[in-house]
């Protein structure tokens, strides 16, 4: 049960996520930055760290505001609504991952950066597309025979959402004996990006890593505790993700309903039809349903074991999709041929949502992940 204090908190989180939209009109900033590099504005990006919203899961002893995971969906969902073309969620995954390491000047300075808006990070893990496994490693680390004790990368990394405009990356890596997570800064030799546009024009990247040299102290974490660290800031990712779809798709419903309002036909406003009205209450009954899996998804979203937390995650991820697909194909439907113009916002809504229905696995991915974590029992299957 949230308590009452949680909740206020809450509120004002999406108060102010709320009252920073009006002020910046962030769906034009995003129709302006589409199709460039790095797809967002920096400067936008120090007024969200001023915010406190790049601190929002980091621990206060580095400056964070210390909250969780469900306070982070607070900010993620009403960004997303409006649009806001900062990689506020991949800078959050790579940042989990660094707070899940354990203690040392690197992850102090790290952290402290990335909470003053200096420090933009990015985490590159994919070994291929669609798998989500972080245990499958593609970076493979040496040691530097020219340097003991530092170490050689050569492999690649897939679909590094946040790349462009990124100050670094947490990359996972096989070393000869562990896995480990390494910080390797963009600007690092033997490191370059190889740029694609996703379908809502923003840009991703494809790592490659040619004998980049990382020094001793850029090792984050190794073994075990570089698994269960990736683990669970992939798992909150997917909870950022689900309310990024959830946001959105609220957002459409509403534009969607206002339409229905304001369109005439025959005289009289096109909500007036029962056909409309029928598949309009059916939107609202596929948004409330995701918004209440979601909240009672979260309830696990800080769980100390692994395969709880996975499976809230990976539950959470798949009714959003459902919801935001719904939603979306719906409203393309119901402003009819504007629907698809470049022009029409709904376009834009229906891009950014099919690129986060694919971030991090889609809705049946997802399913059969959930499926393979909570096995059902004979009785009730």
């Amino acid at each position: 049960m949230t308590d009452a204090a949680t909740l206020d908190q809450r509120r004002l989180l999406a108060d102010s996520v709320a009252d920073y939209c009006r002020r910046s009109d962030p769906l034009r900033r995003a129709r302006a930055l589409r199709d460039t590099e790095p797809g967002f504005d920096r400067a936008a990006w120090q007024e969200m760290a001023e915010l406190g919203w790049t601190g929002v899961i980091v621990p206060e002893a580095f400056g964070g505001l210390g909250l969780a995971v469900a306070d982070h969906a607070v900010v993620a969902r009403g960004l997303s609504a409006s649009m806001v073309p900062e990689p506020v969620t991949a800078a959050m995954i790579a940042t989990c991952a660094i707070v899940g390491c354990s203690e040392g000047e690197l992850k102090a300075s790290l952290l402290e950066g990335i909470v003053a808006g200096a420090i933009l990070p990015a985490l590159a893990w994919q070994a291929a597309p669609g798998d989500i496994d972080p245990s499958r490693l593609a970076v493979v680390a040496v040691p530097d025979p020219a340097s003991p004790g530092d170490m050689l990368l050569e492999g690649s990394a897939c679909f590094v959402v946040g790349a462009s405009g990124a100050d670094g990356f947490v990359v996972s890596v096989r070393e000869p004996d562990a896995p480990a997570l390494h910080w390797v800064p963009a600007a690092t030799p033997g490191l370059s990006l190889s740029m694609r546009r996703l379908a809502d024009g923003r840009p991703a990247a494809d790592l490659r890593f040619e004998r980049a040299a990382v020094p001793r102290g850029n090792c984050l974490a190794r073994g075990e505790a570089a698994l269960h660290a990736l683990g669970a800031a992939l798992d909150h990712g997917q909870f950022a993700i689900a309310a990024e779809l959830l946001g959105l798709s609220q957002r459409l419903l509403d534009t969607t309903l206002d339409y229905l309002r304001t369109r005439s036909q025959f005289g009289k406003a096109i909500g007036s039809f029962q056909a409309l009205q029928h598949r309009a209450v059916d939107l609202y009954i596929h948004q409330r349903i995701g918004d209440a899996a979601f909240e009672q998804a979260l309830r696990d979203a800080d769980a100390d074991e692994g395969t709880r937390r996975a499976a809230a995650a990976s539950r959470a991820k798949a009714r959003a999709c459902e919801t935001a697909r719904q939603v979306t194909r719906e409203a393309i439907q119901m402003h009819g041929a504007i629907g698809f113009t470049d022009d029409c916002d709904v376009g834009l809504y229906v891009k950014r949502a099919l690129v986060l229905s694919a971030w991090l696995g889609n809705a049946r991915l997802h399913r059969g992940r959930y499926a393979a974590l909570v096995p059902l029992e004979p009785a009730e299957a």
